[in-house]
């Protein structure tokens, strides 16, 4: 089999990705995603037939790599193939995907756990309006000032957030509270990674519970399916989630070359 491996666009790979992305048992959120659309894109080629894709992020990070149904069984010596060719020095590697966590863990590598993937438990948690003297809404531009103070660097840019409609921002009277968002997927189809951030002031509080509550409330008025991420060692955003009904089965592994 005369393998050719050629570096190409996002566009070139989408239809290899959708079928990539109906094969996985879970979605994942915008964390990986990011990573994934920031990457840069290989198409693997038996003669002139597509056969499959891999993306790498920053030229040592492996992102993706998926193969064909009809040709996976020489889905090892292309792995294989991928991690010689480049420097690859670590792999972003989610449990939902069945190939690439099965071909990584051919290897020596050393696992370290990233992040929890939560969906929606689609339990009804009968989800009332916030108290009376509070509000959670669409932030607006006159939020900015506040919410920049409040929340640091939670976010990179605020007023892009604000504008395209994925800040939320909750109050009790003039008090900020927290804010939340919702990053609207762009790979998968009606669904939007949600997540928030509690004024320090307010926390222990239920403030978190109540965001994620009210962001899933959102999301299902739009159609959309919740889901949301935290860093594996956070133990207090795991609880924060799931006690607002979201739940998880999933995990990001950051698996490590030993070369």
């Amino acid at each position: 089999m005369k393998i050719i491996i050629k570096q190409c666009s996002f566009g070139d790979v989408q239809h290899l990705m959708r079928e990539y992305l109906h094969a996985l048992s879970s979605p994942f959120d915008s964390f990986l995603e990011n990573h994934i659309l920031s990457s840069t894109y290989y198409m693997i080629f038996e003669e002139t037939k597509e056969i499959g894709y891999y993306a790498i992020y920053h030229h040592e990070l492996l992102t993706q790599f998926y193969i064909h149904q009809s040709f996976q069984m020489h889905s090892q010596r292309l792995f294989n193939q991928v991690l010689e060719q480049h420097s690859i020095k670590s792999l972003f590697v989610p449990t939902c995907d069945e190939l690439f966590i099965s071909l990584s863990l051919d290897h020596e590598f050393i696992i370290e756990r990233q992040a929890y993937f939560f969906q929606d438990s689609q339990k009804d948690l009968n989800v009332s309006d916030v108290r009376i003297d509070e509000v959670f809404r669409p932030a607006n531009l006159e939020d900015l000032q506040t919410i920049q103070h409040i929340c640091g660097d939670f976010l990179n840019n605020y007023e892009e957030s604000i504008t395209s409609g994925q800040l939320f921002a909750y109050y009790r009277g003039p008090e900020l509270l927290g804010i939340g968002i919702v990053e609207r997927s762009k790979m998968f189809e009606k669904l939007g990674s949600i997540g928030m951030f509690t004024n320090g002031a307010f926390r222990q509080q239920g403030v978190g519970r109540t965001i994620i509550m009210q962001l899933r409330k959102w999301c299902n008025q739009q159609g959309m399916k919740p889901i949301s991420g935290c860093w594996y060692y956070n133990e207090a955003s795991k609880r924060t989630l799931e006690s607002a009904g979201m739940v998880t089965k999933t995990r990001l592994l950051n698996m490590k070359t030993t070369s």
